[in-house]
């Protein structure tokens, strides 16, 4: 009886101590996608992504890892704009653990994200891919109709201080994947030339208006299967 007891003892004196010993942590299961942080075009705002952003969630994406930069588009892309989306893209990065994003911009938004890439010295390393749709990426001749008065027309505007810094040396430098999307009907980018860049994959996106593309399922499917690249 009395070793049957100890016996007793001893199990109740391990199942005690087994309580209390430390256990592994539990860590959340990391995302291997990189965030997309979204920057929009001239007299926009973050909501114009509300489509594309459905379509990136649609994919499994969630809203931990997709972000919109929102910004005065009448600011200077060098001296003001691209500094404020660096601090934008440390936030993210801080945020998400990640040491990379992807960038996806329309329009002037284009000039902001690659001056940023270009000349920041975290750029090149801060992005994975960076996309361009229906960017002025060489400059467009409708900008001169406000370059009097506003400062992010004359960044736009062709042979501006933006468009000769940005066309000098390697248009797509760095170990960073671009690509850009045109379209031969895009009332607001003349010459259509203007958007692809050389180093990028530049795609055609058909007849499509301006805005037009930043809802365009074929234009989303292909953005979504370049970041995926």
């Amino acid at each position: 009886m009395l070793r049957i007891r100890g016996r007793i003892f001893v199990a109740l004196l391990a199942l005690v101590a087994s309580l209390f010993l430390p256990t592994a942590p539990v860590h959340a299961e990391a995302s291997s996608r990189i965030p997309v942080v979204f920057v929009h075009g001239y007299n926009a705002d973050p909501g114009v992504w509300g489509g594309l952003r459905a379509d990136f969630k649609a994919d499994g994406y969630t809203d931990a890892e997709l972000f919109s930069f929102g910004y005065d588009t009448h600011q200077s892309v060098n001296e003001v704009l691209s500094g404020r989306l660096a601090a934008y893209v440390e936030g993210v990065k801080r945020q998400t653990g990640a040491s990379r994003v992807d960038l996806v911009a329309h329009s002037f938004g284009s000039l902001v994200t690659r001056w940023y890439v270009k000349f920041d010295a975290a750029g090149q390393s801060s992005v994975a891919h960076w996309v361009s749709l229906a960017g002025p990426d060489h400059g467009t001749s409708t900008a001169w109709a406000c370059a009097l008065w506003d400062q992010a027309c004359r960044d736009m505007s062709p042979g501006s201080y933006v468009q000769k810094k940005l066309a000098e040396g390697d248009e797509t430098p760095g170990a960073v994947r671009y690509a850009t999307w045109w379209s031969n009907c895009d009332e607001v980018i003349n010459p259509d030339s203007s958007v692809p860049l050389a180093g990028a994959v530049n795609n055609g996106a058909g007849c499509l208006k301006h805005n037009e593309l930043l809802g365009d399922d074929a234009v989303s499917q292909g953005v979504r299967a370049f970041l995926r690249s």
